[in-house]
């Protein structure tokens, strides 16, 4: 079905302005292929020349790439940067060029219960701080956290805006408290019914759960996080490096990088 052109401005460029706003949108996913170049002939009644300057405009850009043979495809822009050294969610988002803003939802003390007992190595019902956060990339929900800190540095934390504070800085900052590993646990969940609210997607949603125990000196526990990642806005990348001068039954491989690759907009729902 051909879908004419407005006169008035190039014709190439009007076509690379309509895939341009297909891509941002979400409706051509990274590395999904694009139309072949006869059916953009046919559906807007240009020449080949035309189709094929709108796509090498795109390619210049970086939004799509080409494959002789196959066709044209959208490029992966989702940017990825590293998680091998320890990160805050606002560091993460600098690194990863998209605007980071966090929005403090509950901040109060709570019973710890069995499992945030364990992580920070106190007795199940003593009084922690439970802090939760959503957190917004350029303006759109992409994680919720619940924090869980001992009252000790729950304290050091009392009065800051932890809507523009991390507390990796606080603590580093204004106490000297390093923070100097983290205890990570990957699993995918259903979203619950509260968590989807706040993250405004369908309950029972596949999200990314990440458990995170922090550690200071002497391997003191500063604080345990679950952190619940909508599933259309990060994913991970891991890549794993052999060493040549070890034999194939070596124990493992250098990690090399592990990283996020964030979307700082969801991708359109089909």
């Amino acid at each position: 079905m051909s879908r004419p052109l407005k006169s008035g401005r190039p014709r190439h460029e009007q076509l690379s302005d309509w895939l341009r706003e297909r891509i941002a949108s979400g409706a051509f996913q990274p590395n999904d292929r694009l139309p072949s170049e006869s059916q953009l002939v046919e559906q807007f009644g240009v020449s080949r020349i035309t189709v094929r300057r709108a796509l090498q405009t795109l390619e210049h850009e970086h939004l799509i790439y080409r494959r002789q043979g196959l066709g044209s495809f959208v490029q992966d822009t989702r940017v990825r940067q590293g998680l091998v050294r320890l990160t805050d969610f606002l560091e993460d988002m600098q690194q990863a060029g998209i605007e980071g803003t966090s929005r403090v939802l509950h901040q109060g003390l709570v019973e710890a219960g069995a499992h945030v007992a364990e992580a920070l190595e106190v007795e199940p019902g003593t009084r922690v701080l439970r802090l939760d956060r959503l957190r917004l990339g350029d303006g759109e929900p992409m994680a919720f956290d619940q924090t869980w800190l001992p009252v000790t540095y729950a304290r050091l934390i009392e009065g800051r805006d932890l809507a523009r504070d991390t507390i990796y800085g606080i603590l580093e900052r204004e106490y000297g408290l390093r923070i100097e590993r983290g205890r990570y646990r990957f699993d995918a969940v259903n979203a619950p019914a509260e968590v989807a609210e706040v993250l405004q997607v369908p309950p029972g949603r596949a999200l990314l759960l990440i458990e995170r125990t922090s550690f200071g000196e002497l391997g003191r526990r500063i604080y345990f996080q679950r952190r619940y990642y909508r599933t259309d806005r990060v994913t991970y990348e891991m890549e794993l490096e052999r060493d040549p001068g070890q034999p194939s039954t070596a124990h493992g491989m250098p990690l090399q990088e592990f990283e996020p690759v964030f979307r700082s907009r969801p991708a359109e729902e089909p």
